[in-house]
């Protein structure tokens, strides 16, 4: 029986860009085979889209809570998206990546 998954877009703010946070956030997933993507914004924040495991939820919100050494995290907005909102990108993703900032 397949992994019931749920689809995170998590928009992170504080110190975040320019402290390695999107390689950061690269290395966790892929330690936790989380797919999607990660990419700084043009506001100085930072955008998460993931597929994570119902079960690892919680841990992985906290985990980029923490974010790595240099970083300061001040406000996670996690919002739990239904699969067919995010479409066919989702069953697009075959790996964790960093994405191009968005201007």
């Amino acid at each position: 029986m397949p992994m019931k998954k749920c689809v995170l877009h998590i928009r992170v703010t504080g110190q975040v860009q320019g402290v390695g946070f999107r390689a950061y956030v690269k290395t966790q997933a892929d330690e936790r085979r989380i797919l999607g993507w990660v990419r700084n914004l043009s506001d100085g924040s930072v955008e998460i889209l993931s597929l994570v495991p119902e079960e690892q939820r919680s841990s992985w919100v906290e985990t980029l809570r923490q974010g790595p050494a240099g970083s300061a995290v001040v406000s996670l907005d996690v919002r739990d998206l239904p699969p067919e909102e995010v479409g066919s990108r989702v069953e697009d993703f075959r790996e964790f990546r960093i994405e191009r900032v968005l201007e």
